[in-house]
């Protein structure tokens, strides 16, 4: 679903020039696309308008953006709104990625399927995220209530839904592609070939299975019939992180939905526009009032009230450990409610001298670099055995020095921007601890003399396993390649971390791939291969890396709850 390789028509090359001349093939962005369903306000960088802002008077302030060289919503006209005095904006502020352009989205409760909903801005204190985190819920109660219409609806109308939903989500694939790379500097390509396609494929596979989450019978002992039901669990929070906004939404949305529950759903506050968009979409498919509840807002706030509120049953996430811990303790403290995490990765890729050098080297490129760098599945610890470790660097260097870094929405382009300011300057520190540890820099390493918040491609060989790049999480484009000699030590090193979502192997020799694939502790293991994943796959981590599963029959698990009920026969045949 997140694969690096993307599925283009035809035969189009990967390089610049190929790509140019195959562009009558391609899709291509929506230009200007408008902003629906939300208030979305792009400010120049240098007013720093979020700060001059606090503790305005109320006044209403229009700004024309004429002067953007690089934002690619130079030009619209939008208006600020201050209503009242406040410590900080009565929204969250962000920056856009292509441009370092400030830009501010409303926090508001969106019930999109209730017609009575109101959208209302609100301060980003903790109370008043949690009276929306309330009014979500109470929405989601009532339509999970005995003898509503979605607790009586059948599972094949259930399914219905999720396929209109899909179509629909593909009917209007080029908007909400371009609204993902806008919103967090992905190129449009692989938006619209992996993300899109992904939503698309995701929503389809869990409609065919509404119909089909059944249970069993059992031939139990005594005068007695016995039967399970795999019942929803009732409302599910689900807290989306900004990486892979639209596909994460559908990989949570999904199940739940196929399994009769109903929603309250965070996206993340970075990359809020093809949730709210899609929410539209839960609507105009005809889902019953409250059953989706979105609701943007901070993590702290919003998404902690999420994890602690005693009406919600379940609580499903994505993004760092770190925040993972919060979660899980919140909900341990709240009404244990049942908790999937999926969380950080510091995954192993082993190329045995055996492999397929180009094959290995490109996928080892594309497993690092995809999606700039920020993917959980990252295979940012790439073990190469001795006898090929210097050719291995050698090409690879030459791979990074040729990907292209620019505006996402250029077609030719492979690498957007870093999701924010905080990001970048975190890999940027990461590589300089790199640096100041004894590896050996390569090439890249610093950022781009550019608007927006862009990074070289960046290669380190001689990487030792105690140096802080080898061992914490980077999420950004930066490839780590160290050195091994037999397969009993890379086995151990590549175990020696406190994470377990993924893993590669590439070789000829089946009995090596075999044994490592059952070696490795991961959720994951690709061989030959990397970034492989698929709905109808689970997918999840060992470790600190997460628990419970996503996509597949093993995703819905997740989402419903077994049920045995014991009837009291007065005669019994066999």
């Amino acid at each position: 679903m997140t694969s690096s390789k993307a599925e283009l028509p035809g035969e189009v090359k990967s390089d610049p020039a190929a790509l140019m001349a195959s562009l009558h093939l391609m899709p291509t962005p929506v230009p200007d696309p408008e902003i629906k369903y939300t208030k979305l306000r792009f400010l120049p960088q240098l007013c720093e308008a979020s700060r001059e802002l606090n503790g305005a008077d109320e006044k209403r302030i229009s700004i024309l953006l004429e002067s953007f060289e690089s934002s690619p919503l130079s030009g619209v006209c939008v208006q600020l709104h201050h209503s009242q005095r406040t410590s900080r904006p009565p929204a969250f502020v962000g920056d856009n990625p292509l441009s370092c352009v400030k830009r501010c989205i409303s926090h508001h409760l969106i019930s999109f399927a209730d017609e009575s909903s109101q959208h209302r801005e609100t301060d980003s204190s903790n109370k008043k995220h949690e009276a929306d985190v309330d009014k979500a819920v109470q929405a989601a109660c009532l339509a999970f209530s005995l003898g509503s219409v979605w607790r009586k609806m059948d599972g094949s109308e259930r399914g219905r839904l999720l396929f209109k939903l899909a179509d629909l989500v593909e009917r209007d694939r080029a908007y909400l592609a371009t609204l993902e790379s806008l919103d967090s500097g992905k190129p449009f390509l692989p938006s619209f070939f992996v993300d899109l396609q992904g939503t698309i494929k995701t929503f389809r596979y869990f409609a065919g299975w509404a119909d089909k989450i059944h249970g069993s019978t059992i031939p139990t002992d005594g005068g007695y019939f016995t039967l399970t039901r795999h019942e929803p669990i009732g409302v599910c929070g689900q807290i989306v992180p900004w990486n892979f906004p639209l596909v994460m939404t559908a990989w949570k949305l999904g199940p739940a939905l196929s399994c009769g529950n109903t929603v309250v759903l965070k996206p993340a506050e970075q990359t809020p526009l093809t949730c709210l968009y899609l929410g539209a979409l839960i609507k105009e498919a005809g889902f019953p009032p409250g059953v989706v509840n979105i609701l943007p807002g901070y993590g702290p706030t919003a998404g902690a009230a999420i994890s602690s509120h005693m009406g919600i049953d379940k609580v499903a996430f994505t993004g760092s450990t770190e925040v993972g811990k919060l979660i899980q303790e919140a909900a341990g403290k709240s009404n244990l409610k049942r908790v999937t995490l999926e969380l950080g990765g510091k995954s192993p890729n082993i190329i045995f001298a055996d492999a397929d050098l180009d094959l290995a080297v490109e996928q080892a490129h594309q497993g690092v670099f995809f999606n700039n760098g920020q993917c959980c599945t990252a295979g940012s610890r790439i073990f190469v055995e001795e006898l090929i470790y210097d050719e291995f660097v050698r090409r690879s260097v030459e791979r990074a020095k040729r990907r292209t870094v620019g505006n996402p929405l250029d077609p030719t382009i492979e690498q957007g921007p870093q999701i924010s300011a905080e990001q970048q300057n975190r890999v940027l520190e990461l590589i300089q601890s790199g640096i100041a540890e004894g590896a050996k820099l390569e090439c890249g390493g610093k950022a781009l003399s550019t608007k927006g918040f862009y990074l070289e491609p960046t290669v380190f060989s001689d990487v030792q396993d105690h140096m802080r790049i080898a061992r914490e999480e980077i999420f950004g484009p930066v490839q780590q390649i160290l050195k091994f000699k037999t397969i009993e030590e890379v086995i151990e090193r590549a175990n020696n971390s406190d994470y377990g979502l993924a893993a590669a192997v590439f070789t000829k020799d089946l009995n090596k791939a075999m044994t490592v694939s059952a070696a490795v502790q991961a959720g994951t293991v690709w061989i030959n291969c990397y970034n492989a994943l698929s709905c109808q796959c689970p997918f999840g981590g060992f470790k600190m890396s997460g628990n419970g599963r996503e996509l597949g029959e093993y995703g819905l698990k997740e989402y419903t709850e077994l049920k045995t009920i014991t009837m009291k026969l007065s005669g019994k045949n066999s």
